[in-house]
């Protein structure tokens, strides 16, 4: 698992996905702090792991990225922990286009 302040390289995150998933790697998006955590099995441990490092967890939103996609493309909104009654979210996507605008930003932002 790999948290990821600055930048990391598209060709990174497919050995990654290579060696768990095959074509995609999950995530962990802290949209306030613009960083996210990487290349774990389970969304759950890197929330984790961000939490642990300072992050709020109404910042937390997990996706699946898609290393072989278009840019585009290349965010899946669907991960358990994004089931949030309380603030609102009522699925394992990502309710707020809002929100859902940030997360591909910090994304972008991320991969080079």
């Amino acid at each position: 698992m790999k948290i990821i302040i600055d930048k990391i390289k598209i060709s990174e995150l497919k050995e990654m996905a290579k060696n768990k998933f095959g074509d995609f790697v999950k995530a962990v998006v802290d949209i306030e702090k613009g960083i996210m955590a990487v290349d774990a099995e389970l969304h759950s441990d890197q929330e984790a792991i961000l939490l642990e490092n300072g992050s709020d967890q109404k910042n937390l939103w997990g996706v699946n990225l898609y290393v072989d996609l278009p840019k585009d493309q290349r965010v899946e909104f669907d991960s358990m922990i994004n089931l949030r009654p309380t603030f609102g979210n009522r699925s394992r996507g990502v309710d707020d286009p809002g929100i859902q605008k940030k997360i591909i930003e910090v994304v972008n932002q991320l991969i080079e």
